[in-house]
């Protein structure tokens, strides 16, 4: 059973998005006991200066205008590292992630916080963990040379050490939502909770 799913939605649009129902769906058929919520729709900080700087400065140097600089990403790191389970929802924008998505990803991915780099090249630090990702798409096949989100998904997600990820896909919602949302109902029915 999942103990703490953190459920994140990417989507621009706060209603009437595929991504939002299939991860609520989702959600809903892991059926957590808790649940951690973070919408993207309200915008995360893009990283600055001060921000790389007080980053890379030694934890135990840091002035306290760089540990608030850091404490939403810090807020960030801590609702993945209290998840068993991570549900994100990823609309297809212009054949990638949402820039809401990157905003996370720069946030989150953090050189001694959730990598490291070794002799033999980076680690991740947050193991043990599923990742189940509903993507949604107007007409681009995931998976195809035109997808450039499945495969940036694995490789950020693997870099902090999360390479259970399962994706969930309803391609072709511009050209036959029908049939698209059919299959993904379908694939989420038979995710094993």
């Amino acid at each position: 059973m999942t103990r703490t799913i953190l459920h994140i939605d990417t989507s621009a649009r706060r209603q009437n998005s595929t991504t939002r129902d299939l991860t609520a769906q989702i959600v809903s058929h892991l059926a957590p006991s808790r649940i951690i919520r973070r919408d993207l729709a309200t915008p995360l900080p893009l990283l600055t200066e001060d921000w790389v700087n007080a980053n890379f400065t030694p934890v135990d140097q840091r002035d306290e205008v760089q540990r608030d600089l850091l404490s939403l990403s810090d807020a960030l790191v801590n609702e993945i590292k209290q998840a068993d389970t991570l549900v994100i929802g990823l609309p297809m924008y212009n054949f990638g992630a949402p820039a809401s998505f990157k905003a996370w990803v720069d946030l989150i991915a953090r050189a001694g916080v959730t990598f490291q780099y070794t002799a033999e090249g980076p680690q991740g630090l947050l193991t043990g963990k599923r990742v189940v990702v509903a993507i949604a798409t107007g007409g681009v096949p995931v998976g195809s040379d035109y997808d450039h989100l499945s495969g940036y998904i694995r490789q950020i997600m693997g870099f902090i050490g999360l390479t259970d990820v399962e994706f969930i896909s309803a391609e072709g919602m511009s050209t036959d939502p029908e049939t698209a949302l059919t299959a993904a109902k379908a694939a989420v029915a038979a995710l094993a909770a």
